[in-house]
């Protein structure tokens, strides 16, 4: 007798994720090609490119469509304490950059805020590779700090409320392009910058 098992549906965030899956994997490899914890004037350069990415994201977190959707978004900005940390770094004021994702859809915006919450757990491998460097969650890398309450359950508690969404495959797929999207704009900033 063979017994069937049934396989659950992939969830929203499965389904974002294999669809991002290439470019999120290429830029991945362009940033370490790109050596940001080589020496501190590297990881300056890895800062910038994080600044210039978190300006661009951080009015999706004050938005209130989006707050509607999901719960304790303004709690999660990082953009001040990349500032400080740039400070911390440079010895310099970080610049004030205009964002440039303040008139996207809703869809695509979850893209984009799919890419920034999901970078949140890919911190705690760079967080590590930053302390080699003599920096701390309190002094050079504060951004890559995680979540009082913990890493895996602050993304849990996004992943949820992601999932809970009620959208439809065009949705998803607006998404996936705002994701895609904003995995693009980092990879260009990381040849912009990194050179």
């Amino acid at each position: 007798m063979q017994i069937e098992l049934e396989t659950a549906a992939p969830t929203r965030i499965q389904r974002l994720k294999a669809m991002t899956d290439v470019t999120h994997e290429r830029l991945d490899t362009r940033i370490m090609a790109a050596e940001p914890f080589a020496s501190r004037e590297r990881y300056a350069l890895f800062l910038a490119v994080q600044h210039h990415f978190h300006a661009d994201v951080d009015p999706l977190y004050t938005d209130p469509r989006l707050n509607r959707l999901l719960p304790d978004l303004t709690d999660r900005v990082r953009l001040d304490a990349l500032r400080q940390d740039i400070v911390d770094v440079t010895g310099s004021e970080a610049p004030v950059l205009v964002a440039g994702t303040a008139e996207l859809a809703i869809p695509a915006a979850l893209g984009w805020l799919y890419v920034a919450e999901g970078s949140n757990l890919g911190a705690a491998f760079l967080l590590k590779e930053a302390v080699k460097l003599g920096l701390t969650e309190q002094f050079g890398a504060r951004h890559l700090a995680g979540h009082p309450a913990g890493r895996g359950l602050h993304w849990r508690t996004f992943v949820a409320a992601f999932n809970g969404l009620d959208m439809s495959e065009r949705d998803e797929a607006d998404m996936a392009e705002g994701a895609r999207a904003a995995f693009r704009r980092v990879h260009a900033l990381v040849d912009q910058i990194f050179g």
